[in-house]
């Protein structure tokens, strides 16, 4: 076992392992700590708790200081700096004619570092831009190319649902969504009914999954061969899997029956399958 404080950078962001040493911490404090970027300030969200070492992946740094007011003084000056490199860095962007929008600017808690997000959709050539930045900001220079869900997550705003961006409101991490995801939940595979304001597929479809696994376990698939109530063989033509409720081709009729599926013997289940056409139709829609 060992003693950790989780601490993240971000609002909504991973939550990263530290050692505490003899620094008590609560969750709200504020910490220094040394990352791979640098000085960081972070937030802690896990008090001091211990761990299994098999949860640990590798060395923990040490928590160097809670932060005070001097330090989190230092954090909203950083914050303004942040504000201003950024209307500088699209400036200089304009100026170079690059095909690139600026997404966001993060400066570490000593200035050693200044990091610009961008996205573009193919590769720049920012070398030139670097220099222009490195000779007004006097500080090491950055720039990270990132994918269009975490430009979401950085800009948050509204989904279909009307609520706010799964990935701005909660999700530390993005979860693998597969195409398979969304037929499985009976979902019409037309992009604009199963992708995100990013153009991915819709985070909630990993939310959602697990619960319809299980209904998937209890519920004949489309094309499974069940019994009725009535002793007649039929083929599922139709599943609603929320419901539970069932339309059913039976031999004897042209019509096909709503049952529960409570009320059906399955004789032989189908499978949910993703065509090769379909696969390579929505690929695109799998990218991180």
């Amino acid at each position: 076992m060992k003693e950790i404080v989780g601490i993240r950078f971000k609002s909504v962001g991973k939550i990263y392992y530290f050692s505490p040493g003899t620094i008590q911490a609560e969750v709200g404090d504020h910490a220094i700590v040394e990352t791979i970027r640098g000085i960081e300030c972070g937030e802690v969200v896990i008090a001091n708790r211990e761990i299994e070492d098999n949860q640990i992946n590798s060395p923990l740094k040490p928590i160097i200081r809670l932060a005070s007011e001097a330090d989190m003084k230092i954090v909203e000056k950083n914050k303004q700096r942040e504000k201003d490199a950024f209307g500088i860095c699209e400036e200089k962007i304009r100026f170079r004619k690059l095909n690139m929008h600026l997404v966001d600017v993060e400066c570490t808690f000593d200035n050693n570092k200044l990091l610009f997000y961008f996205t573009a959709e193919n590769r720049v050539d920012f070398r030139e831009l670097v220099k222009d930045l490195a000779s007004v900001f006097r500080t090491r220079i950055e720039l990270r190319q990132i994918g269009v869900r975490d430009e979401a997550k950085i800009l948050g705003g509204l989904g279909i649902c009307g609520r706010e961006f799964c990935c701005k409101g909660y999700m530390g991490d993005f979860q693998p969504v597969s195409i398979k995801m969304a037929k499985e939940q009976g979902l019409s595979l037309n992009p604009t009914k199963i992708s995100g304001t990013c153009g991915r597929l819709m985070c909630c479809l990993k939310n959602e999954q697990n619960a319809y696994e299980e209904l998937l376990k209890i519920t004949p698939k489309v094309g499974a061969i069940v019994v009725t109530p009535d002793g007649d063989k039929g083929r599922v033509e139709e599943v609603n899997l929320i419901t539970g409720k069932l339309r059913v081709k039976t031999d004897k009729s042209e019509v096909p029956v709503t049952l529960d599926r409570a009320d059906v013997k399955l004789l032989k289940d189908a499978e949910i399958k993703v065509n090769r056409e379909e696969l390579k139709a929505l690929k695109k829609l799998e990218e991180m």
